[in-house]
């Protein structure tokens, strides 16, 4: 294994002679793994470990292992403790996703920090084929399906060729001791049931049915790298900058044999998500004058071209937020925008965004932490729900109960849940006239 190992990295290039790296080590096989064959190839490497706190004991404990690991073999270690749930909560996103972004973000930081030149991360040939049913599922286009690459800036995955098996049966020969994560077996979320349950069906189709996903996957790296190139040499033909205002022709013969695709790759790096993307590309012959809002830009359908423009905030003072006096921390930062709503306007469904009917709103609005006896109306319901039941709802653990905040109006209403749920009292209705957009930063 180590022969192949070495010759992965060669092919990519993942590592010059004398580099230096930070590796991932969570405790884990497939990190241990990594770990010992950075050893065995005299790569120069520290320790990175992160204390996420989502299992308790077992979290501590896997610390402790690592940290003994890289005594008894000489390696600098470094260990970084995580509030991953108030921070799921705070930025709306699945504890996941946390631990995703804290992780990589601090592994960065250590590395500048220790003027290293990569990260190494253990993920492997299954993680890869996971991550292609998730995306698959999720309906992905080349982006998403084509999977992990060896390299990514400064992050580099050397067992990605790497089978899971492979990986075990090389743990087991060469003495390798981890920790197992009891977690893995349960299948509670998505990539578990795809591990557990899709990926054993999947193997009894047909022999080496997982190697020639693997083959598959690779192609689709190679096509959507090509792809991507193609991609902006295009618009960068085709679409027009003047001052603050870019400007995508409607009939330019050169669109003649692009479609929808096109004109979804343009605007998905303003916030323009797919929905939206399909309503402007049906109007494009016969909605001259429409116009579309994601929550930084503006869309509007001309005879001849669709133009965007930033959307520029106004009147500061009226939608100036304060913050409850019991909050103790620091407040989930929000970007605002306002506009008229239109024939052409589509509800965006983020959890990040709450889109709300300007003028039921009184301000200025103020963020707190929630209070016991707290009702609200959530999207979808006639009624008024006692915040504290809605957690129960959704599971909300004491920590997110505590961290989680509460967009509120001059009034005493409770406007959005941020990150989980906005008030049915002031949802964009076909009566709505303007439109006030609260969106998660970061």
């Amino acid at each position: 294994m180590i022969g192949q190992f070495q010759a992965y990295i060669n092919r990519y290039n993942l590592l010059a002679e004398g580099e230096k790296v930070v590796l991932a080590l969570s405790g884990g096989i497939d990190s241990m793994v990594l770990a010992d064959l950075l050893l065995k190839s005299k790569v120069e490497f520290v320790a990175a470990h992160c204390n996420f706190h989502l299992r308790g004991e077992e979290s501590d404990g896997d610390e402790m292992f690592v940290r003994e690991f890289a005594r008894k073999n000489g390696i600098q270690c470094f260990a970084k403790h995580f509030e991953t749930e108030k921070y799921a909560v705070k930025n709306g996103i699945s504890v996941e996703m946390a631990a995703r972004e804290l992780r990589y973000a601090w592994f960065e930081e250590l590395r500048l920090q220790l003027h290293f030149d990569k990260i190494a991360v253990a993920h492997h040939a299954d993680d890869q084929a996971e991550t292609f049913f998730i995306n698959l599922l999720r309906g992905a286009g080349l982006r998403g399906l084509k999977g992990m690459l060896p390299q990514n800036g400064v992050i580099i995955r050397p067992l990605l060729w790497a089978s899971r098996e492979q990986i075990r049966q090389y743990a087991v020969e060469n003495q390798i001791t981890w920790r197992e994560d009891h977690t893995n077996a349960e299948s509670v979320y998505l990539r578990n049931k795809i591990r557990n349950q899709l990926l054993p069906v999947f193997d009894e189709l047909q022999p080496e049915a997982r190697q020639g996903l693997y083959k598959s996957l690779e192609h689709l790296a190679s096509e959507n790298e090509l792809y991507r190139e193609l991609l902006n040499e295009k618009l960068a033909q085709i679409v027009e900058q003047e001052g603050e205002t870019q400007s995508f022709p409607t009939l330019n013969p050169q669109l003649s044999t692009l479609n929808f695709q096109l004109l979804f790759e343009w605007l998905r790096q303003f916030g323009f998500n797919p929905d939206q993307c399909r309503f402007i590309f049906e109007a494009m012959e016969t909605g001259v004058g429409n116009k579309y809002y994601s929550p930084t830009h503006q869309l509007v359908i001309g005879r001849n071209e669709l133009q965007l423009f930033e959307i520029k905030n106004v009147d500061e003072r009226e939608i100036e937020i304060e913050v409850g006096e019991e909050g103790i921390d620091e407040p989930v930062p929000l970007r605002f925008s306002r506009f008229e709503k239109t024939d052409g306007f589509v509800i965006d469904k983020s959890p990040k965004i709450a889109q709300l009917d300007l003028d039921k709103l009184k301000f200025p609005l103020t963020l707190r932490h929630w209070r016991h006896g707290d009702r609200f109306h959530p999207l979808g319901m006639k009624g008024s729900k006692l915040l504290s039941d809605f957690f129960v709802d959704q599971k909300f653990t004491e920590q997110q109960k505590s961290s989680v905040w509460l967009l509120t109006s001059s009034a005493g209403d409770i406007v959005w849940v941020v990150g989980w749920r906005i008030d049915d009292r002031f949802k964009v209705t076909n009566a709505t006239k303007n439109i006030f957009v609260c969106q998660m930063v970061g």
